[in-house]
């Protein structure tokens, strides 16, 4: 099955279909760095990642290409109030939303371009539209005339009589239709400005977006995401800008993350319910942050609450703890004397597993449906347990290849998700890659495993209180310790 995804500009499933065949060259629109970004930014953030991860995991080679808006009116308003000048402030928060990325497990873009870095490629654009007649100067600010651009509005739907009451800024009597917007901004007392053809200034926000994604993938290409408060204006006037300055269009597929609300409400400064992306992972993991979100489809709204997020913890102990008795199992036969046959059963947990594997591409070829494909994960957690449970108990557990079946299908969902894989893109799955100290000695496993030894040894010599204080000081560093029969397990939970 091919991948379909929705397409905002014809708001119909479509086949991808790449430009060249094997590769995806895609822009989302990055963050404007004058402050730290909320959880509802970060959901669009995670979401695009989760699609990167996707099409890297069914074979395709990604340029992802993310801006970072480094020059604007919040950046300049906020640096002002912190006494501190627009770029200090901009570098300061531009490293913030790294570190909050790279938290999050969020893979780094292909390339990370600064709008200030690229302020006369934007100048030629500006120059292409004014020559064309797209564009006209105004008492040093530069204006994209809407009327001239007669498929504006193509992208959102919305016609010119909506748009005059909306999309007006500046001052009227500076531009020829009230739905007319900045592509440069004349300068202004105390500002960072540049030099161009129509006196000193900066640029407007939305041509950047414009400027930055062809001169790296192109005047055509493939996906462009980004949130859908940015579908009107921000997005409607970059594809006008592109197609008006290169005659081509634009962009193949238009992808928008949906939006996310803080207990039913829509976030706003006035309500005060924005909450920082920083300050939500102090409180949890960002793997509970991650399962919550894949457990909305991409497009839906997405409530963020306390309880939600207690549901997506809860989702993923299920999962951690299949993992942990996978891992166990697997340890187990290892351990074991000698390995059976395959029974019927096993046959057709096997062939069960083919058939998991196909309906999960299927869901996720869907649109990238990771709500649905979490269902067939699921399914597997569900299974692998039970096989597990059904082997110990007669101590029958002898085959591995079942085991490692369910192991590699885990893995191959894992991956493709974006669970349990680091900001760089490996594996992290928990018990799976013990932590090796940076001279080469131990690992936190075996120092693990030779304090257990030590509890073991003292249970033996019934020194209970040594055993429950060694297990009592591992809980404490996170370490959970079970007692089973023949002797104990353990993972590490934080």
């Amino acid at each position: 099955m091919a991948i379909r995804v929705y397409n905002t500009m014809t708001r119909k499933k479509e086949e991808l279909v790449p430009r060249e065949p094997g590769k995806i060259a895609m822009y989302v629109c990055g963050p404007t760095v004058y402050n730290y970004i909320h959880i509802g930014n970060a959901r669009t953030f995670l979401n695009f990642d989760m699609i990167r991860r996707y099409l890297l995991y069914r074979g395709y080679e990604v340029e992802f290409i993310q801006n970072v808006t480094d020059v604007d009116d919040k950046i300049i308003n906020k640096a002002n109030e912190e006494g501190v000048s627009p770029e200090v402030l901009a570098d300061t928060y531009r490293e913030a939303f790294e570190l909050d990325m790279a938290d999050l497990g969020v893979m780094p873009p292909t390339m990370a371009p600064r709008a200030t870095e690229h302020i006369d490629d934007m100048l030629e654009v500006i120059s292409c539209l004014v020559e064309k007649g797209y564009a006209y100067e105004s008492e040093g600010d530069v204006y994209f005339e809407v009327e001239k651009f007669a498929d504006y509005g193509k992208l959102s739907g919305r016609n010119l009589d909506e748009q005059q009451h909306t999309l007006a800024s500046g001052p009227e009597d500076r531009k020829r239709g009230p739905w007319d917007f900045a592509l440069w901004k004349a300068a202004k007392s105390g500002e960072p400005s540049w030099s161009s053809p129509w006196g000193p200034g900066r640029p407007g926000w939305h041509i950047e977006c414009s400027t930055m994604s062809t001169k790296y993938l192109g005047e055509s290409f493939d996906i462009h995401g980004g949130g859908l408060d940015l579908v009107f204006p921000h997005h409607e006037n970059e594809l006008a800008q592109a197609e008006a300055c290169t005659g081509k269009p634009f962009v193949s597929y238009w992808i928008h993350s949906g939006m996310l609300n803080i207990d039913m409400e829509k976030m706003s400064k006035s309500l005060g319910n924005i909450r920082p992306l920083r300050e939500v992972l102090i409180e949890n993991d960002a793997q509970v942050i991650r399962m919550l979100m894949l457990g909305t489809h991409y497009r839906s709204p997405l409530n963020f609450s306390d309880d939600s997020l207690a549901d997506a913890a809860a989702s993923l102990e299920r999962v951690t703890n299949c993992v942990f008795n996978l891992e166990d199992a697997l340890k187990r036969v290892a351990e074991s004397d000698g390995e059976s046959g395959k029974t019927d059963r096993e046959d057709h947990l096997l062939k069960l597993l083919e058939v998991y594997k196909e309906e999960f591409h299927d869901r996720m070829d869907d649109d990238f449906n990771s709500a649905a494909a979490l269902g067939l994960l699921f399914y597997v957690v569900r299974d692998t347990n039970t096989y597990i449970g059904e082997m110990m108990s007669p101590g029958l557990l002898e085959n591995t290849e079942t085991l490692l079946e369910y192991k590699r299908v885990l893995d191959d969902m894992f991956r493709a998700l974006g669970l349990f894989q680091t900001a760089w893109g490996t594996t992290n799955v928990p018990g799976e890659e013990p932590a090796r100290a940076a001279d080469g000695g131990p690992s936190r496993d075996q120092l693990v495993d030779l304090l257990l030894e030590v509890r073991q040894a003292a249970r033996d010599m019934r020194s209970f209180e040594l055993a429950d204080r060694i297990r009592d000081s591992l809980t404490e560093l996170g370490v959970r310790v079970e007692d089973v029969p023949g002797g104990y397990r353990w993972r590490v939970e934080r």
